[in-house]
């Protein structure tokens, strides 16, 4: 669970302490990791809501973001492993289809002579998106907390999103789903739930969830914690196990953006997969012979 707070991050699934002024009442506790860079243990409040409603902003108020917030991704290559369960989570969480895959995991070899490794690919939710740019009705919005988000109710379809972005980000919805009732009061864009036919949906960086104090499906689903998650401007990040100082991060262990050189500038960062947990070939047993077959001979360069 993560708890942004002013002045400190929290993370943890919470240990359940005795109070001590009352030993059968029990009290969770979380980590914080304060501006300072100490980790303390705190009794864990009763969530943000009172400075950050807990419940998705619709309207207007969803094109705004949560204020003094700039979250940010990190994805350790070295850790991924190919389960897949960032995309199981992230599939749950939106109610997409089988077919339908927000966050990819591709099989990258950066030159003949090394090693493959797995690739976590989700929507880079850009500071200077390109899809934002020729959507011609304004359903595709940058916030300032930095996730780049679609309005369903203000979708046509045109796809030109789904052309500008530089990292196949987008997909059409071609499939009927559940009845929606169009400029539903209580649709809200953080949530992208429900996907309509003919309209646009990727990755949302879930704005809803964080709104909640959690992290997003992605990283709350994977079981080797590759996918870190926080705040740029708390300079904090966490993948649900451990907290970490976000400039200290990229810094020591040379991180970087993918395709940065196109002046995108993306809010996802990648750690190298040097010292990797595990081999590459992990990743392909829970594979179909078919679908192995098709992912060795598309190794991405």
């Amino acid at each position: 669970m993560l708890t942004v707070g002013a002045g400190a991050l929290a993370v943890g699934t919470g240990t359940v302490l005795a109070n001590e002024n009352n030993p059968g009442k029990k009290t969770e506790k979380i980590k914080v990791l304060t501006t300072d860079g100490k980790v303390i243990e705190v009794e864990k409040p009763a969530g943000n809501c009172k400075i950050n409603p807990c419940s998705p902003a619709k309207g207007a108020a969803a094109r705004h973001g949560i204020p003094g917030r700039s979250f940010v991704m990190v994805i350790d290559l070295a850790r991924c492993k190919n389960a897949r369960k960032c995309i199981e989570g992230c599939q749950k969480g939106h109610n997409l289809l089988p077919e339908q895959e927000w966050m990819k995991v591709y099989l990258r070899k950066d030159h003949p002579d090394a090693e493959p490794y797995w690739f976590p690919k989700n929507c880079f939710h850009c500071d200077n998106p390109p899809c934002v740019k020729v959507c011609p009705v304004g359903a595709t919005f940058k916030r300032s907390d930095n996730p780049v988000l679609v309005d369903v109710n203000r979708c046509i379809g045109c796809k030109f999103c789904i052309s500008a972005c530089p990292y196949s980000a987008r997909i059409l919805n071609w499939t009927d789903r559940e009845v929606y009732a169009d400029h539903d009061p209580d649709y809200s864009p953080e949530t992208s739930v429900p996907g309509q036919h003919g309209t646009v949906g990727k990755c949302d960086f879930c704005p809803d969830r964080a709104r909640e104090g959690k992290l997003p499906y992605c990283a709350s689903s994977c079981p080797m914690g590759a996918i870190y998650f926080g705040d740029k401007n708390e300079d904090a990040v966490t993948n649900g196990e451990e907290t970490l100082r976000f400039k200290q991060l990229i810094k020591e262990r040379i991180g970087y953006r993918y395709l940065e050189e196109l002046g995108t500038e993306p809010n996802v960062y990648y750690l190298p997969p040097v010292n990797r947990m595990f081999p590459y070939e992990r990743g392909l047993n829970n594979l179909s012979a078919e679908r192995k077959e098709v992912i060795l001979k598309t190794i991405t360069r």
